[in-house]
């Protein structure tokens, strides 16, 4: 004779399908009702949680990923072929990017060409955002900033020479003669 559970019931004929059974969770409250709770429970979620950025930007992390943690410092270096980096330390470097992420303890110096931003922490330098750049409440940038689209949390600070249009302008500055050509 086996024992079994007094929290699940019945035990599943099928234990492949034990998510798709009822019994699992008609016996869980039953069980609280049956004054079987001396023992604690847990239940895993069927599918994966995720919690939406503020930003309605659509951020996806993937591909390669440079994480530099808390109390780290990262001096003197150009990032490349890196997609996702996240900054939990410092960072002094020059970067071409698609995804930064900043975090509220992070601070980066230097040179930034990116896709999509998002400060919670501190940047210092020269910012071109192609997309979407996001400042949350305790993120502050300083420095020469382009962007394609800006979001400011309330709090959050952006000081120094800023423009709107990050991939444009820099291209029509770099050629003036073919703009004026194209124009006659």
């Amino acid at each position: 004779m086996t024992m079994q559970s007094p929290f699940f019931g019945k035990k599943p004929s099928d234990p492949v399908n034990t998510r798709s059974s009822s019994s699992s969770v008609a016996g869980l409250s039953s069980a609280s009702s049956s004054g079987f709770s001396s023992a604690p429970v847990s239940v895993a979620p069927a599918a994966p949680v995720s919690v939406p950025s503020l930003s309605s930007a659509p951020i996806k992390e993937g591909g390669s990923k440079l994480t530099v943690g808390p109390n780290i410092k990262l001096k003197g270096v150009e990032i490349t072929d890196c997609d996702t980096l996240v900054v939990e330390g410092m960072v002094e470097a020059t970067m071409d990017s698609r995804v930064m992420h900043i975090t509220e303890i992070g601070a980066f110096k230097g040179s930034a060409e990116i896709d999509f931003a998002e400060i919670h922490g501190e940047f210092q330098g020269n910012l071109t955002v192609r997309q979407k750049l996001v400042i949350y409440s305790t993120g502050r940038v300083t420095g020469k900033i382009r962007y394609g689209k800006v979001v400011i949390e309330e709090g959050g600070q952006l000081m120094g020479d800023i423009q709107f249009g990050a991939a444009n302008d820099a291209k029509a500055i770099s050629s003036p003669k073919t703009s004026l050509l194209a124009a006659a």
